[in-house]
């Protein structure tokens, strides 16, 4: 998905600002994040540009997040191994809690590099389905943080990035 992989965190501070706003938009599907990170450069660490991520999710609108989330796919798409019955209750829990808050289910264990295990995405939903709009608000914009924190690491890569072939 990521078209800018590897780049190292100079790379990208010297990035012209146009492709830095194409590479974190690539993280996060959002102009607005996109274009207020890349504006806050030179970056210092990647905790630094982890804690301006952060600060510009929270600065989006709910409306906003909502259709970050919407970007991401559903949890019965992600593994192509997953047996029909598992597919099934996963796609049926995606749904109702949809349903629900009115907005798709964000995990970042779907995004975790060593994959994930389906049933601990229905047992996350079953218990999720449990919380009050005002705590899963947060709970959903901490695991769109997690999977920010995942592309952007992907982005930049190894320390120093990969070398330019």
């Amino acid at each position: 998905m990521l078209m800018h992989q590897g780049l190292g965190l100079e790379t990208f501070n010297d990035l012209p600002r146009r492709k830095a706003v194409h590479a974190l938009y690539a993280c996060c599907c959002s102009v607005a994040w996109a274009s207020r990170v890349a504006d806050s450069r030179r970056y210092r660490s990647r905790t630094d540009l982890f804690t301006a991520g952060d600060a510009e999710l929270a600065e989006l609108s709910d409306g906003d997040v909502d259709s970050l989330a919407a970007t991401l796919p559903e949890p019965s798409k992600v593994c192509a191994a997953m047996d029909s019955d598992t597919r099934g209750a996963l796609g049926t829990a995606a749904r109702a809690y949809d349903d629900r808050f009115g907005y798709p289910y964000v995990s970042s264990r779907l995004f975790e590099p060593e994959g994930f295990e389906p049933r601990d995405i229905l047992v996350d939903l079953g218990h999720r389905l449990d919380n009050d709009d005002q705590t899963e608000r947060k709970i959903m914009r901490d695991e769109m943080s997690k999977i920010n924190h995942i592309r952007l690491d992907r982005m930049l890569g190894p320390e120093g990035g990969w070398p330019q072939y």
